[in-house]
């Protein structure tokens, strides 16, 4: 049930993702002429974190080229990458929600105090009532008092984006 909620929210991430894409696509349009060259399509792949070789990136430019003149416009790279990345948050949010579920202990679809206090004590990081109440603070967002999944899903990406020391330009508190 919280999954088919959270997905019904992917059209606002596709959103989100256009424009982080399209930001990107400008980082690494170095002339600023509108396109990427294969050179700046390398530069960019590798941002993301991936390793095309030569040949791997001459392939990838001749299949995302539209309209064949050598370079890459925006539009031929979101054709090209959005629905991957679409299909990657599904599977990232299936992942997550199978964590969620670990602390969502009687499977209501939210986590409470004592079940983010029990099953942190049962993965050996028993907290303080102190450290219990500002995690649940700065978890739940809507002060309801318990985690919807959502939430859960939001402090995590934002857990993710400290840690690598990424800004982002939503965050949901």
């Amino acid at each position: 049930m919280a999954m088919m909620s959270s997905c019904g929210n992917l059209s606002v991430q596709s959103a989100d993702q256009l424009k982080q894409l399209k930001d990107i696509f400008m980082r690494f349009d170095m002339d600023s002429d509108g396109s990427l060259t294969q050179l700046e399509l390398a530069a960019l792949l590798r941002s993301l974190g991936l390793k095309p070789s030569g040949d791997q990136i001459h392939l990838l430019l001749g299949d995302i080229d539209a309209n064949g003149n050598g370079l890459v416009e925006f539009e031929e790279l979101v054709s090209a990458i959005l629905p991957d990345i679409t299909h990657q948050i599904l599977i990232n949010e299936a992942q997550l929600l199978e964590v969620f579920q670990l602390f969502d202990r009687d499977g209501n679809g939210f986590i409470t105090p004592a079940e983010l206090a029990g099953s942190m004590a049962k993965m050996g990081h028993p907290l303080t009532f102190r450290e219990l109440s500002d995690m649940m603070k700065e978890a739940d967002s809507n002060g309801d008092g318990v985690v919807s999944f959502f939430e859960f899903t939001s402090i995590m990406a934002n857990s993710a984006a400290d840690f690598l020391g990424i800004k982002l330009n939503h965050s949901v508190k």
